[in-house]
């Protein structure tokens, strides 16, 4: 190990005042000067010695590793930094408003007022939502130069000091998007398979919409089920923000395997988006298995039940799904409203009518949000789960008629949608055989789901 240099001292060698220089060449004995020789040369020689030295002594400090560090004036030095601007992050409580944060920040009623104003024709500041971080940056005088608002998962609002006053635009995230592989096993249900996972419980919701159509999440999942899933993730300054697309998806239920390839096609002059079997064939059926995400039956399809009200026999043409007060209830399928509101015993109750002679029956809600007369499509949300009318406790009361028979919700089976158009068919599978072997790539490496 190399030792050290002193500070100060020099990186070239300097031989001593006196005595032999170690690292000088050998020389041959110089001859002894004649007896005799005037004294003026050894005095010469003595005294450029002493030059020598000299030189030294008052050259050593600017040497190599000496540094020269200027003279400053102390009072210069002691004077405090002038002050920048100051950026303050609030999280939006429920019914706060917008006057109230930048109020408690120091700005007056007038200037909130100017602000406001200015902004509206971008974006309608008394609109904020709770929850959401709004971002404002001040100058040291207490002025505000810039907000940023979140808009939605896409959009921000961005609003800036120009001279007197101040200018808005909205703006697009800029996302890094990566396709991450993801999968696991059902202990219990897919919403803990998820988590286990390390993942959040958005990437459930979406599996649910895509097979939805096939498997009943709450009644028909099976210990060892398995999924595994190709799903676009969206980053923000290296932080993971939302799920995007999931690109292929595959579900093991009750020793089916179920696989789902989104494909985006032109069709009537826009784009569409879907989930297709490797055939074409589309995921979506003509209902979907369940009218809620989270549930537990409670009583099904009979033509002999005891009615916990009336406390009589007679036939129950539905499946109770047991779910707290506020759940949201989903159309199982595109239809129209056909009555919405009071019904007697039914309570609260939406009638939907479908093609192929089709309808269904919504009953004992506590909210209604749809009216009669409205379009709606498969998924969309039309009311929440209530205990009105005869009932005993918050459940909804699930029907199907066909024709006018009832059918049993747990059993009938449903065809699918119009597959996807032919013309498309050669493109979509050539994307499905790449996707599929991206998405079996890590089960071939490893061999199994655990």
């Amino acid at each position: 190990m190399r030792r050290k240099r002193p500070r100060g001292e020099p990186d070239v060698f300097l031989p001593p005042l006196s005595g032999p220089n170690p690292l000088a060449p050998r020389r041959p004995p110089r001859k002894k000067r004649p007896a005799g020789r005037p004294l003026r040369v050894a005095a010469a020689a003595a005294l450029v010695v002493l030059l020598i030295a000299a030189a030294v002594l008052v050259f050593r400090p600017f040497g190599p590793g000496r540094e020269i560090v200027p003279a400053v004036d102390s009072a210069e030095s002691l004077q405090p930094a002038e002050p920048g601007p100051t950026t303050v992050e609030e999280v939006i409580l429920p019914g706060e408003t917008l006057s109230e944060i930048l109020g408690n920040e120091g700005l007056s009623p007038a200037q909130i007022d100017a602000l406001v104003r200015q902004v509206r024709p971008v974006f309608n500041l008394a609109r904020i939502v709770s929850g959401r971080t709004v971002k404002m940056t001040f100058a040291p005088s207490g002025e505000l130069l810039s907000l940023d608002y979140p808009i939605d998962e896409s959009r921000f609002l961005l609003v800036t000091r120009t001279g007197e006053g101040y200018a808005a635009e909205k703006k697009a995230y800029a996302y890094e998007t990566r396709a991450v592989y993801v999968h696991g096993v059902i202990d219990e249900h897919l919403y803990g398979a998820v988590l286990a996972g390390g993942e959040k419980a958005g990437l459930a919701i979406e599996l649910e919409q895509i097979f939805g159509w096939d498997v009943d999440f709450y009644a028909g999942l099976r210990t060892g089920d398995a999924f595994r899933v190709l799903v676009e993730k969206k980053y923000l300054d290296g932080r993971f923000q939302r799920y995007g697309d999931i690109l292929a998806a595959e579900f093991w239920n009750d020793g089916r395997r179920i696989e789902a390839c989104r494909f985006d096609y032109e069709e009537g002059g826009s784009v569409r988006s879907g989930y297709f079997h490797p055939d074409g064939r589309s995921l979506r059926k003509e209902f979907l298995k369940s009218p809620l995400q989270s549930y537990r039956i409670t009583s099904r399809f009979s033509s002999r039940r005891l009615h916990p009200v009336r406390k009589v026999f007679r036939a129950h043409y539905g499946v109770d799904y047991a779910a707290p007060v506020g759940t949201p209830v989903f159309a199982t399928a595109e239809g129209r409203v056909e009555e919405a509101g009071w019904k007697g015993g039914a309570g609260r109750m939406i009638r939907l009518s479908h093609k192929n002679g089709y309808e269904t029956i919504y009953m004992h809600l506590s909210t209604i949000l749809v009216r009669a007369g409205q379009r709606v499509e498969g998924g969309q949300r039309i009311g929440k789960v209530g205990s009105s009318g005869e009932s005993t406790g918050p459940h909804l009361d699930y029907r199907i008629k066909r024709f006018g028979s009832y059918l049993n919700p747990l059993s009938a089976k449903f065809m699918p949608v119009a597959p996807l158009p032919a013309r498309w068919l050669p493109d979509f599978q050539k994307r499905a055989a790449a996707l599929r072997v991206v998405l079996g790539a890590p089960l071939r490496i490893t061999g199994s789901f655990r």
